[in-house]
């Protein structure tokens, strides 16, 4: 033994002896000292069980003074170390008992427990005594005692008091003692494991739970040190803890409630920190996730998948790899029913996604978030875009560009907040993908550049206000690029975008460009009225400037708010911002402007204003979408080629001319950039640039002269597209001293005319120059007029031609074909100018040449042409007749119209199409008159199935458009017209029907040939009847018929003015399509007749004579007698409606017509007749037309009676009913004569609403009164015989068409039928064989003169078809007494009329008005 191992022996063993000497406890400085002493000692003790009988003492005198619970905590400190002491020398038996044991443990626990004071001065001995403790391992002996109460406490102790500054050393002791522990238990847990097993669902570990306790405590922000020791011990106890630990999570999740733990609810959080730190522990438990997966409890379902969003998102992770059949449950969760379920599992799959961004597992994500972007519900829709765009935005390159697009379809998503949350999510992707592009990380993707033209698509959103134009050009604007991305990079990215526009995108664009052009254009003015305001105030100027506030607020959302901010801001006094504003107008730089609105801001702030509102309004005044720059940078890549790719070329120019379609001021600085662009000899995009001129042009300050040599010679030889745009841009940019520039190009193509050069090119030059000039072109007309006719028209098939390469290769007719085609074309622009003018110049000769063209597909007889040739010809001339029907319909012949009409059932099938499609395409744009819808029911009765199918579509479309359109305009249009409803055009359908040369005859009995001659007119009368085709209630089907019912017993009246051997055939088909409406209508609607006026043309129908009603033929009374034909026609026609629906249907689902055609049965009306009876009288019709005309019974007579018509001022006229004069019961028919001016439609309503205003007297009367007052106006111009304007009827559609009137009334109960007297003048049309235009046609005697009037426009001739029921009397009567009235003197005929009228101011009116008719008799 050493030295000094022999003095620290003598050294405890008298400290031992001296402290049991005392019988009591000493004082505490003496135990201090004492303690200190023997501490020292003890260092230098080696462990010797031969030292027992030297430490005895001084452990006795320990135990019995009870210094172990002693008071002061540095005497229980320095007892502890001695016991630690000499439990190290006596090791492996310090010879303790287990009271005295225990009660040492319970000394270093609250000694332990005081380790969190660092700056106390034994701080240092508590850890030396920590780590000896942990050497020792002493702690091993509390399992053996029974102290585990005692080693739960010290645990907790342990994670209460770490810190992470605590040195290293100490962790690792207690990691050290804690572990050693923990081993300890497991080790004594495997060997009773068989005995473990029964209770392991019952009983957990209590050190494992405080383990696992404070492995949450991160989570829930405590803190780190604790949690960081918890997973230290697992760490190093992993392998003995592992079957425990999965033991008892898996126990959480399959059965829970069995479970005795404090923490089993936070069985998710644990697994998902073990995963971090041990994850080899769960390899059994995480396959038990599945169960969750599959259980019907929502709640955990979601917990499961939160646990694994967790464990997605740790980097490194494989555990798609690990547990593959756990993660293709997880996908399978996308589809669950749950939508919560389904929100969870997206946001797992994008952690998952974030973490794992290649592989197959990544593409099975892809595809399952691809899934939920259709997902039935809205929140889920939603998640998954927003996923999908942060998915692309985390890696542009990965993501699958055809996901991008399906993204971007749920801008169109039927929920609104669907859609904001793609428009902002897509947003945020497409400025990502913008950065990168200008950091050349990324190349331009058409899928990318398609975001900007789905977000256009927005503005024909009409449910949200969010996606008005009015917001969608602040997106454009505010949001679409990064404020950083340069001007360049912008207009790179629109020419891209534009490149993908289709029609749609580009009617947005503009659509917002318009309104922004709308928007300053009205700001200007406004701002003048203010500047006028200051100088003079006046009310007129007040006024105007509200009515200017009204239409700027219209370019905002909330027109409301925007008003009164504007009212608001128009109080302000401060000039400077108005002058701001008005600058702001003025800078087309982007950058200036920016500057501009952030001054204006400024100024703004400290006023008491919208702020936002003034940022909004400065935004739209500005040009923050497209500026000079944009406009510059595209001139100049133009004229560089930078865009190295011709669809860019093109649309960068469609771009530029869009952009400078609405604000040409922006080209002011490029012009000279532009001009030698355009005079570059050979540019692929030349004809997109003589474009821009030709539509801004006169917005330019280009100088014609100095471009015109180059126009010049791409009206002479360029193609034909720049020829006619080429004279167009001379036009758009010739100033009025520039007129004579019209004559020297009129000359030089004459020239070239004459030589026969370039003639297509030539002749779509001089086409187009005849509608700019005239006055240049007339120069020259015989000659242009001569060569077409002589030389273009006399061509042969096989004649030599030059310039080949000018027509059109895609054509299938032959070049001489092309150039006859081509000289058509020119004629007929030659008189349709551009400029509205009186054109007195003979158009007789073009309208022959058309018609002959129509007729025979040539117009010479001895050339010989191909079937094709003929096809196109025919063609060319039925589209001419449309073109001239917009200026010249009132000189179309019954003929010509009936041959274009014709022409949709040609016998070349595209000549068909081609047709039906041009006359669809003029119908909604409104550019030719709506008879020309006849050709609808031909192309859909004759035609190929997929031009059936067509036709139907174009005839639901028309009817619905015109429809509407109709029922709209109502007010304004004469009372009872119906000329104006798509109904009408029966009336023109019957007329060419009649007119077909394969009519069957009175002895025909093919019943299929029936059927295929009548399907028009049975398809026609299906269409208007047809509620899903029409688009309107029971209530306006009702309408349609007795339409209809009215409009065929007026044609029964008439004759055919074309034809008078045709008649009995219009009375034939007019009977038929009263059958049908019959038969159609199930006769569930009211036979009532309407009570107003059904007008004729007078160019097809003329007056029908009496004898005309006085039999019938043998085919009218088969048809009649035969309860089967109309069957038969109705099921000819099914049959075909149904083969053609069936392959339609195929295709795209049918029309609505279709799919009402082919129901079985009648149509079927669910309305009574006393419904369909009051919704023809209801009182609410009455007050919306205003004019209606009340009815009254007739007299009874013995037969009807015809009066005699009579022309005097106007060329329309009727017999009206007049109120009767119930005491007497007498009444009397009074000719009405009306004359307005051509070209006024609206005034004469105007006139009578204001008369209704200032007279409240009844409709008829005041109707009498305006009419009594038109005759007295104007008495001279008829007594003169003159040409008198010829008045129009508002009901028309088809211009200065003269026509028959009748007026409808209620039938009685007993019959239904309806019959009349007719008025009737001459229905000639054909003013160019008939020079007069207009004769007048006299009754019995020919009393009435007639009158020689050269007409301007067609006529319109009225009749009246009065109530049937009652007429038995003789009708000579009723016009012996008209005729008395006649011969009568003046002052007796007022008399008489007391007769009728116990009014006397009605008496005196009427008495004015006939007074006036024999006075112009007598004149005449």
């Amino acid at each position: 033994m050493a030295e000094s191992e022999k003095e620290a022996v003598k050294v405890i063993s008298r400290i031992g002896k001296q402290l049991g000497g005392y019988k009591t406890c000493p004082n505490r400085d003496t135990l201090v000292n004492l303690l200190k002493q023997a501490t020292r000692a003890f260092e230098g003790l080696k462990q010797s069980e031969t030292l027992k009988p030297v430490i005895k003492p001084l452990s006795s005198s320990l135990v019995k003074h009870s210094l172990l619970v002693h008071k002061d905590k540095d005497i229980r400190l320095l007892v502890g170390i001695c016991f630690c002491e000499i439990v190290r020398v006596l090791a492996p038996n310090p010879g303790f008992t287990d009271a005295v044991s225990r009660d040492i443990f319970k000394l270093l626990v609250n000694i332990f427990s005081e380790l969190e004071d660092t700056k106390n001065p034994y701080f240092s001995m508590r850890v030396q005594l920590l780590e000896t403790v942990a050497k020792l391992r002493f702690c091993l002996l509390m399992l053996d005692i029974g102290c585990e109460d005692l080693v739960k406490k010290m645990f907790k102790n342990f994670f209460a008091v770490l810190r992470e500054h605590h040195p290293p050393s100490m962790v690792s002791a207690i990691v050290s003692i804690m572990s050693q522990i923990l081993e300890e238990k497991m080790q004594e847990k495997e060997k009773s494991s068989s005995e473990m097993l029964a209770s392991e669902k019952k009983v957990s570990e209590p050190l494992l739970d405080v383990i696992l306790q404070n492995l949450l405590k991160e989570a829930k922000g405590a803190s780190r040190a604790s949690h960081q020791l918890a997973v230290s011990v697992i760490q190093n106890c992993s392998e003995k803890i592992e079957d425990t630990v999965s033991r008892f999570l898996r126990s959480c999740i399959l059965n829970r409630d069995a479970v005795q733990s404090e923490i089993k609810e936070y069985y998710h959080d644990i697994i998902y920190e073990i995963f971090q730190c041990a994850p080899q522990i769960l390899l059994s438990v995480i396959p038990s996730l599945i169960h969750e997966l599959l259980t019907d409890q929502v709640d955990v379902r979601i917990k499961a998948l939160g646990l694994m969003k967790k464990v997605f998102s740790l980097p490194g992770n494989h555990f798609a790899q690990d547990y593959h059949q756990l993660f293709v449950e997880f996908l399978n969760r996308t589809c669950d029913k749950s939508a919560e379920v389904r929100l969870i599992t997206l946001s797992c799959a994008q952690a998952f996604y974030m973490t794992n961004p290649s592989g197959k597992e990544s593409l099975e994500v892809v595809s399952a978030l691809q899934g939920r972007l259709l997902d039935s519900d809205d929140k889920v829709r939603s998640e998954a875009v927003t996923v999908v765009c942060d998915l692309a935005r985390y890696k542009l390159k990965s993501i699958a560009p055809e996901l991008i697009t399906r993204v971007a379809e749920r801008l169109r998503d039927k929920k609104v907040s669907v859609r904001k949350k793609a428009l902002k999510k897509l947003l945020e992707l497409y400025q990502e993908y913008c950065t990168q592009c200008a950091a050349a990380i990324m190349t331009f993707s058409d899928h990318f550049e398609q975001i900007p033209c789905k977000i256009l698509m927005l503005c024909y959103d009409r449910d949200c206000k969010e996606f008005k134009p009015q917001r969608m050009e602040i997106v454009l604007a505010d949001s679409l690029f990064p404020a950083s991305l340069s001007i360049e990079d912008r207009t790179r990215h629109w020419v891209v975008i534009f490149s993908l526009f289709t029609p749609c995108h580009l009617k947005a664009l503009k659509a917002i460009l318009s309104q922004k052009l709308r928007l300053r254009n009205e700001m200007q003015v406004y701002l003048t009225l203010l500047n006028k305001d200051k100088e003079e105030v006046s009310e007129e100027i007040e006024k105007k400037m509200k009515m200017s506030i009204a239409k700027m607020s219209a370019s905002f959302d909330d027109t409301a708010k925007a008003a009164d901010c504007f009212r608001k801001l128009d109080m302000v006094k401060d000039s400077q911002i108005f002058d701001l504003l008005e600058k702001l107008l003025n800078e087309q730089n982007t950058e200036e402007a920016q500057t501009t609105r952030d001054n204006l801001l400024r100024k703004i702030g400290d006023k008491n204003l919208h702020t936002e509102f003034v940022q909004l309004l400065s935004m739209k005044c500005s040009f923050n979408l497209f500026g000079s720059e944009h406009v510059r940078c595209i001139v100049d890549h133009l004229s560089g080629d930078r865009f190295g790719n011709k669809h860019l070329e093109d649309s960068s120019v469609q771009l530029l001319l869009t952009i400078l379609s609405a604000f040409p001021s922006l080209l002011r600085g490029s012009e000279i950039e532009f001009e030698h662009l355009l005079l570059e000899k050979v540019i692929p995009f030349n004809e997109q640039l003589i474009q821009i001129l030709a539509k801004e042009g006169s917005h330019m300050s280009i100088n014609l002269g100095d471009i015109y040599p180059f126009l010049e010679k791409v009206c002479l030889e360029g193609s034909r597209t720049e020829s006619k745009l080429a004279v167009s841009a001379i036009a758009a940019l010739m100033s009025p001293s520039e007129q004579s520039i019209f004559l020297k190009l009129c000359k030089a193509l004459v020239d070239s005319l004459r030589l026969g050069k370039q003639l297509p090119t030539v002749l779509q030059s001089l086409g187009c120059l005849a509608q700019h000039s005239v006055l240049a072109f007339q120069a020259h007309e015989e000659v242009v007029t001569h060569y077409i006719i002589e030389e273009i028209f006399q061509l042969t098939d096989g004649a030599m031609l030059e310039d080949l390469d000018l027509l059109e290769k895609t054509s299938e007719c032959s070049g001489s074909c092309q150039l006859k085609i081509f000289g058509l074309k020119t004629l007929v622009r030659s008189f349709l100018p551009h400029q509205s003018s009186a054109d007195s110049r003979p158009i007789n000769f073009l309208l022959d040449i058309i018609l002959e063209m129509l007729q025979k597909g040539s117009l010479c007889d001895g050339i010989i042409s191909s079937d094709s040739d003929k096809a196109h010809i025919r063609l060319a001339a039925a589209k001419s007749v449309l073109q001239l029907s917009r200026r010249w319909d009132s000189l179309i012949s019954p003929q010509i119209f009936r041959c274009t009409v014709l022409t949709a059932k040609d016998d070349s099938p595209q000549v068909q199409r081609l047709f039906v499609k041009k006359v669809q395409k003029l119908l909604k744009e409104h550019k030719i008159p709506s008879r020309y819808a006849c050709a609808f029911p031909f192309a859909a009765t004759d035609s190929p199935k997929d031009l059936q199918q067509i036709s139907l579509k174009y005839m639901e479309d028309f009817i619905q458009e015109y429809g509407n359109a109709a029922r709209i305009n109502r007010m304004s249009t004469v009372p009872g017209h119906v000329t104006g409803f798509p109904v009408y055009i029966v009336v023109f359908l019957i007329h060419i029907l009649a007119h077909d040369p394969n009519f069957p005859a009175d002895d025909h009995h093919d019943a299929n040939f029936c059927a295929q001659f009548f399907s028009p007119l049975v398809f026609s009368l299906r269409a208007l009847v047809d509620c899903n085709c029409s688009d309107g209630t029971v209530d306006l089907i009702g309408k349609a018929i007795s339409y209809l019912r009215s409009i065929f017993h007026a044609i029964k009246k008439a004759e055919d003015a074309v034809d008078a051997q045709i008649t009995p055939k219009l009375h034939i088909l007019s009977d038929i399509g009263i059958s049908l409406l019959d038969a159609i209508s199930n006769k569930s609607v009211s036979h009532s007749h309407f009570s107003g006026l059904i007008l004729l043309p007078s160019s097809l129908y003329k007056v029908g004579q009496e004898h005309n009603s006085q039999g019938k033929s043998d085919l009218l009374i088969r048809y009649q007698l035969d309860e089967d034909f109309i069957g038969r026609l109705l099921d000819g026609s099914k049959k075909k409606a149904e083969t053609a629906a069936m392959t339609r249907s195929s295709n795209s689902g049918g029309s609505k017509l279709e799919m009402q055609l082919c129901k079985k049965g009648p149509l079927p009306l669910s309305m009574t007749k006393e419904n369909c009876s009051h919704s023809y009288s209801d009182k609410e019709e009455i007050s919306e037309a205003n004019q209606e005309l009340t009815t009254r019974e007739i007299q009874k007579t013995s037969k009807p009676f015809s009066a005699s018509p009579s022309f005097e001022l106007h060329k329309e006229f009727s017999i009206d009913d007049e109120h009767e004069d119930e005491a007497h019961g007498t009444s009397e028919a009074v000719i009405r004569t009306e004359q307005q001016p051509y070209c006024s439609r609206t005034l004469r309503s105007q006139t009578l609403s204001d008369q209704k205003d200032k007279h409240p007297r009844s409709l008829k009367e005041k109707d009498a009164i305006s009419r009594c007052k038109t005759v007295m106006r104007e008495p001279s111009k008829s007594m003169k015989g003159n040409s008198p304007d010829i008045s129009i009827s508002k009901g028309s559609k088809n211009t200065g068409e003269k026509l028959i009137r009748q007026q409808k009334e209620l039938c009685s109960s007993e019959d239904k039928r309806c019959s009349g007297s007719t008025e009737a003048s001459d229905s000639s049309n054909n003013s160019l064989k008939d020079p007069c235009g207009l004769q007048s046609r006299c009754s019995d005697h020919d009393k009435c003169s007639s009158f020689d009037r050269p007409r301007k426009n067609s006529d319109m001739i009225g009749s009246v078809s009065q109530q049937e029921d009652g007429l038995s009397e003789d009708k000579s009567k009723c016009g012996s007494k008209r005729t008395a009235l006649a011969d009568c003197p003046k002052n007796s005929k007022s008399k008489s009329l007391n007769i009728f009228y116990r009014d006397k101011r009605k008496a005196s009116l009427l008495s004015n008005f006939i007074l006036g008719i024999l006075h112009l008799r007598e004149g005449a």
